[in-house]
């Protein structure tokens, strides 16, 4: 269930700031917000139908992902990808055939502070968790100057392309997967713009799963 987002239409687009449209660049003493995502070998997050049956996930990777969850204390999401979650990771842990990996991401996920980004949700009755329906560099950039770990966001294309489009995601972790699916919902669909980045690392797994971690290179 970890890598499973949603693909669903998301309710926030690319806004601009409110007094210009420009990307707002992070600085070196922000928290980085770091974005992860699974793709097929040519690119695309999931099939035309939003299948997603073709992603390897193994107790090999869960455990690795779990370093980086360990970095961080805030999770972000579209709505869409959030709703799911919030359906599921709650109470994970506590079923009788819970995995190791429901237990622990259910614990991380009840601990950790919630960013969701939407123009039609209210946070009214919600549990640490905070939405951000506009001003929405100025609302990340605040959020990445507050004390803390690392901000995480999971899936959610259409949400994290208004993040790419505003220069606030990071860095990336992107796990390419053996396969090639021909057809589908691209990663970052629409993007117009050149984004430079530095590749930190690599990583192979078992699964002939392949992880690349980016930088986002600064102007």
């Amino acid at each position: 269930m970890f890598w499973i987002y949603s693909l669903g239409a998301s309710s926030y687009g690319v806004i601009g700031n409110a007094a210009s449209d420009k990307p707002i660049l992070a600085t070196n003493k922000m928290r980085k917000l770091i974005f992860f995502m699974h793709t097929s070998l040519d690119g695309f997050v999931a099939g035309l139908n939003g299948e997603m049956n073709w992603i390897n996930v193994n107790e090999e990777l869960f455990d690795f992902v779990a370093t980086m969850t360990e970095k961080a204390d805030t999770a972000l999401y579209g709505r869409v990808t959030y709703e799911m979650m919030q359906s599921y990771w709650p109470t994970a842990g506590e079923q009788p055939n819970a995995s190791k990996h429901d237990k622990e991401h259910s614990a991380w996920y009840n601990n950790v502070s919630k960013v969701v980004l939407s123009r039609t949700m209210s946070e009214k009755g919600l549990t640490n968790t905070k939405v951000i329906g506009d001003q929405l560099a100025d609302n990340i950039c605040k959020l990445k100057k507050q004390d803390g770990k690392n901000i995480l966001i999971f899936g959610s294309p259409t949400a994290s392309y208004s993040l790419l489009y505003q220069g606030l995601i990071d860095e990336f972790w992107l796990f390419i997967n053996p396969i090639l699916l021909g057809q589908g919902n691209p990663l970052y669909k629409g993007a117009s713009e050149t984004t430079p980045l530095k590749l930190i690392e690599t990583k192979s797994f078992s699964s002939g799963v392949i992880a690349l971690h980016y930088a986002t290179q600064r102007t």
